[in-house]
Formats: structure tokens, sequence, C-alpha cells
């Protein structure tokens, strides 16, 4: 609901009052168009003639929504370790070989399947093109989505070659649950969306 206190002399007729919505603007020939205020209430007090003052308190219009924001996937890691994995076969290093190239081998599966989606409000992880809902959190239960504004923290390890992201978010419970995720996804792109909607974390940006 937008409100409007306006005090003006004789000869500083409004024109063009105007109401659309919550919107509301006010014209003069002196002041033109006063303020259309977005998300918040804003005040502005000025001086026109000697004593004459308009004061105008205006709700504006919601701020538009951000558009969503889905990292591209990255095989970097899965690679390696698949690389690394093939190395050790090859040295006849069978024991470390195996559980190396197991976990490539999940790597390389998750990264085709796992996306973290950033909407307005929240991180959200989906699974496939579709970006259909993934099944409950297995470790602490729940939905894997958490509000922005419930992060206590987030970092990248490391910066240069992020392979892992930690966030803390008060969500799941109220003394604050930590997660990790492999960086399965383009790291600067990740690193970017996640400054712009979580804050800035205390490790640099990723190389």
């Amino acid at each position: 609901m937008a409100t409007a206190l306006l005090s003006v002399s004789r000869f500083l007729p409004l024109q063009n009052r105007e109401m659309g919505g919550f919107t509301r603007n006010f014209r003069s020939p002196y002041l033109g168009e006063v303020i259309r205020s977005k998300s918040f209430v804003r005040r502005a007090v000025r001086r026109v003639h000697g004593d004459c003052f308009v004061v105008a308190s205006v709700l504006g219009q919601k701020v538009k929504n951000r558009e969503t924001v889905v990292p591209d996937p990255d095989y970097r890691i899965a690679i390696v370790l698949l690389g690394l994995s093939g190395g050790l076969i090859y040295t006849n290093n069978l024991l470390p070989a195996a559980p190396i190239g197991l976990l490539g081998l999940l790597l390389l599966v998750q990264t085709s399947r796992v996306r973290f989606v950033f909407d307005d409000e929240a991180l959200e992880v989906k699974v496939g093109e579709q970006l259909q809902d993934s099944s409950e959190n297995v470790f602490v239960g729940g939905k894997n989505r958490w509000k922005y504004s419930t992060f206590v923290n987030w970092e990248f390890w490391w910066p240069n070659f992020p392979i892992l992201v930690y966030f803390k978010e008060t969500q799941t419970k109220p003394e604050g649950q930590v997660h990790f995720f492999p960086i399965i996804f383009d790291g600067k792109q990740l690193y970017d969306v996640m400054v712009e909607r979580a804050g800035p974390s205390k490790t640099s940006g990723p190389k």
C-alpha cells in the first residue's frame, strides 16, 4: 500500500497523480518525478521554495527474482582419478588402484547426473538434465535444499584447483549442519554464484 504526505504551496500544484498496483508517481513542474521505490519504503524530503517541503513515502513493487543458475559439469576430478588408477594398475599396484578407480567411476557417474541449482532463495541438489528432485539426504535426512539466509560459512578446497566445497547451514538443525560435496561442476561458475547468493568466502576464488 502506498502512502504519501504532501505539503506544497498553491504555486506548486501536483499534476498527473497516478496509482497503479503498489506504486504511485507524483509529478510537479518543480520536482519532476518523485521516487519509485522497490522492495522497501523510502522517504524523501526536499525543499522546494522557502518553507515548502515535499515528503513522500512510497511502498514499491517487489524486486524481480534473480535468475536460476546451474553450473556446468566438470569431469576433471573423475578423469584424474581414473588416470591415476590406470597408472597404478600399469605398475602392478593393484591394491590402491581398485578404490581410486571405483571412486573415479562414481564421480564420473555423479558428474553426469547431479546438478547444483541456485534459484532466487536457495541452493538445491537435483538430478538429470530435466533437473528432477533428488531423494532425501542419506546422512542427515530432509530435502537437499538449503536457503542462503541459513548459511553460516562456506569454503573451497583448494581455490587453485577446487576439489571439495564445504558449507555450514542452520536450516537442518539450529546448532548448524556441515555439508561436503566434491566439486564436479565448473569451479569458477560455482564460486561466483556462491559469492553472489551466500556472501563471500574466507578463501580466494578459483583460478
